[in-house]
């Protein structure tokens, strides 16, 4: 579960002064901006939605609810993979070409990308809760599910039957059976 507030790990500074490096002169401007950002942001997150908070100058809020979601991309290009990071963009419908959030420096995003595709279908009318959910409840069929692939074996078992039916019929008067 993705609860409560996070912070991002200590390898999101790293990755910042690494990419403030590739800038070159800009170096002396951009780490500052880097090191702020990282030193103020944090993620909320709820049952409701997530709020992304960041800045001391200017500050920023982003939030959004688990309804409001359309997309969830996860980008991590070579250097994030080399110290275990990925970034989660998250867009809605608001007729942006990007995304609306951007969720970087916690280890642990792909758990938290599935977790957010668990909550956004949850919020569209899914019968689950989203703060039921677990692993075994994603595994494990609900009464409906189980219901559903009950219904489909019996169907597979009536079409094998009827399959059997044609072939025995068919064999008498044209010769062999088609397999």
């Amino acid at each position: 579960m993705i609860e409560g507030t996070r912070r991002p790990v200590a390898a999101l500074l790293r990755y910042y002064a690494l990419a403030s490096l590739a800038a070159g002169p800009g170096f002396l401007i951009l780490m500052p901006l880097k090191f702020f950002r990282y030193r103020t942001l944090h993620y909320d997150f709820d049952d409701e939605g997530m709020t992304a908070r960041w800045g001391i100058l200017f500050r920023r809020e982003i939030s959004l609810t688990y309804a409001r979601i359309q997309d969830i991309h996860l980008i991590s290009n070579v250097v994030e993979r080399w110290f275990g990071l990925g970034r989660i963009q998250i867009q809605t419908a608001s007729g942006q070409s990007g995304a609306e959030m951007t969720i970087e420096g916690l280890p642990d995003f792909e758990q938290i990308r599935d977790e957010l595709y668990v909550r956004m279908r949850g919020a569209r009318g899914e019968r689950v809760p989203p703060a039921t959910v677990t692993a075994a409840t994603l595994t494990a069929p609900s009464g409906e599910t189980a219901q559903v692939a009950q219904v489909l074996r019996e169907a597979v078992i009536e079409l094998r039957a009827i399959r059997e039916l044609m072939t025995t019929r068919g064999a008498g008067r044209d010769g062999p059976a088609p397999s």
